[in-house]
């Protein structure tokens, strides 16, 4: 008796043989929310930093800046050596990296070791891709979806929760504060990783691509420096347009290296599957939405109300009434599961798109009053953590195990550089509507409005782009893919071959047994 056995697909990396223990989503999730909150740590101080440093405004800016540019360079460079390495081990070095950059900016008031350490913060924005590959190889599968979800959801719940503590901690005690509270935050994620977190048995293979990790940390400085600084500069300034020109030119001749090489930083050739392209352009503008609300609602609820159109709240206040937004985002992972077990990621994505659309359009018209700016953050947040959720599922669906770490690290660096354009362009519009009354700029209502419209321009692009996403039967199904270089295809032939074998084997006694009877 013959039987035939065609190579098998699964729905995901081999489970472990021991069951994961229930804390790792949280303790994951918690470690996705303590980096994050090293992005908005220092907004509430931003406006006093040249003071507390003793430099100059521009030279302020660089406390932020630094921190953004190695956190865009060590997401997709944290993700490829976790996938070779362990996603574990990347992991707490992140959170170790962090916590020592904290402890820095702790114990300085200069400008440069504020640089330095806030540099070593930004490198923490690798544990969320990292946390996510590790779910993706840990978890059973009925809790993946809740659990990927919350874990890219943490990037807006670590921002929006940061704002008032931040706030309060900065209006009742020294500045320093916040990042020996950072400190021991990170501190206890390590230890919570080490006792809760086993290490992922799922490996890529090849070599560490030094080259391709340098390449693309040139390419992505010279690009985000010029909209970083472009405000200050101009736009249309040499600096400004020479390193947008060098920052093409690198990322071209590093694309050039990437493709040629056989274990590269990332393989371009998964990347331009249509699913994994239009996923990460989507990205991109969900991060541009995300960015807008964060930016606008705090200058018009700190606003005086003598300019006719502020709030005239406290700097707590407004952080409480913008905390929703990432509440709201945290509490809609749950949902998103079901909604996205019934309908699929792309429907889960297109329904958070359309909810952002219409929070930013009832915007346009609540801005009266704080309660109203309230209601706005929370649909927002609703419709970016529908958004968020669906943007890794959508990732992981479409990539071989082996490349989960690299994959959703790149896509994280998308809604980085969404934010990082948000910025740019927000900061820019709000700057030229302003009104000028003793030398200070005043934000308009004017420049509000138009704020939240590019928001609502780009979701609609966005929503352009998730439609013509294939559709839950086309690879968006959760099962694992293969790789499309050869070498990856090559040995997943053999290994479903040798399964194959294995299988036979293990059913000749069986199949003998059943002749004899």
């Amino acid at each position: 008796m013959t039987q035939t056995h065609t190579p098998s697909t699964t729905d995901g990396p081999a489970r472990p043989s021991r069951r994961p223990t229930g804390a790792i989503v949280p303790v994951l999730a918690s470690a996705g929310i303590v980096v994050a909150v090293m992005q908005t740590l220092l907004v509430p101080v931003i406006k006093d930093l040249p003071q507390l440093l003793d430099t100059t405004p521009s030279n302020a800016t660089w406390v932020l800046t630094s921190t953004l540019l190695s956190g865009a360079v060590s997401t997709p460079i944290m993700g490829r050596l976790g996938d070779l390495y362990g996603k574990r081990r990347m992991l707490l070095a992140s959170l170790a990296v962090m916590v020592v950059g904290a402890l820095i900016s702790g114990f300085t008031s200069e400008l440069v070791p504020m640089i330095v350490g806030r540099t070593l913060q930004g490198f923490s924005m690798g544990a969320i891709p990292l946390g996510i590959g590790l779910m993706r190889d840990e978890l059973p599968r009925e809790r993946l979806a809740s659990a990927m979800a919350l874990m890219s959801s943490s990037i807006g719940v670590g921002g929006g929760l940061a704002l008032p503590l931040a706030a309060l901690v900065a209006q009742n005690t020294d500045w320093h504060a916040l990042f020996f509270g950072a400190a021991g935050l990170g501190t206890l994620s390590i230890v919570l990783t080490l006792v809760a977190v086993p290490e992922s048995k799922t490996r890529a293979r090849g070599t560490f691509d030094h080259l391709g990790a340098l390449g693309l940390s040139l390419g992505l400085v010279l690009f985000l420096l010029p909209i970083t600084k472009g405000s200050d500069w101009g736009w249309t300034s040499a600096s400004t347009l020479g390193l947008f020109a060098a920052s093409a030119v690198v990322l071209l001749l590093w694309g050039v290296l990437e493709l040629r090489v056989p274990a590269p930083l990332v393989d371009l050739r998964t990347t331009a599957r249509r699913e994994v392209l239009l996923t990460n352009l989507a990205s991109i503008m969900v991060g541009v939405s995300f960015y807008v609300v964060s930016l606008v609602l705090p200058q018009l609820l700190q606003l005086p109300t003598a300019t006719g159109y502020g709030l005239g709240q406290s700097m707590v206040v407004a952080g409480l009434c913008v905390a929703p937004l990432g509440l709201t985002m945290m509490f809609t992972a749950p949902v998103y599961a079901r909604l996205s077990a019934k309908y699929g990621p792309k429907s889960t994505l297109i329904l958070g798109l359309l909810i952002i659309a219409v929070g930013y359009a009832a915007g346009l018209g609540l801005m009266s009053a704080a309660w109203q700016t309230v209601v706005v953050s929370v649909v927002l947040g609703a419709g970016i953590g529908l958004a968020y959720s669906s943007l890794p599922a959508l990732i992981v669906s479409a990539v071989d195990p082996s490349e989960t770490g690299a994959a959703t690290g790149l896509n994280t660096l998308m809604r980085s550089i969404g934010t990082s354009v948000s910025s740019a362009v927000i900061g820019m519009v709000l700057a030229n509507t302003a009104h000028h009354v003793g030398g200070v700029a005043i934000p308009t209502m004017h420049g509000f409005r138009v704020s939240f419209l590019i928001a609502t321009a780009a979701v609609a692009l966005g929503l352009l782009l998730a439609l013509f996403l294939p559709g839950r039967g086309r690879r968006a199904t959760g099962h694992r893919l293969l790789a499309s270089s050869g070498d990856s295809v090559k040995a997943n032939e053999k290994a479903d071959v040798k399964a194959d074998v294995k299988a036979d084997e293990k059913e000749a006694p069986a199949l003998a047994t059943e002749r004899v009877s």
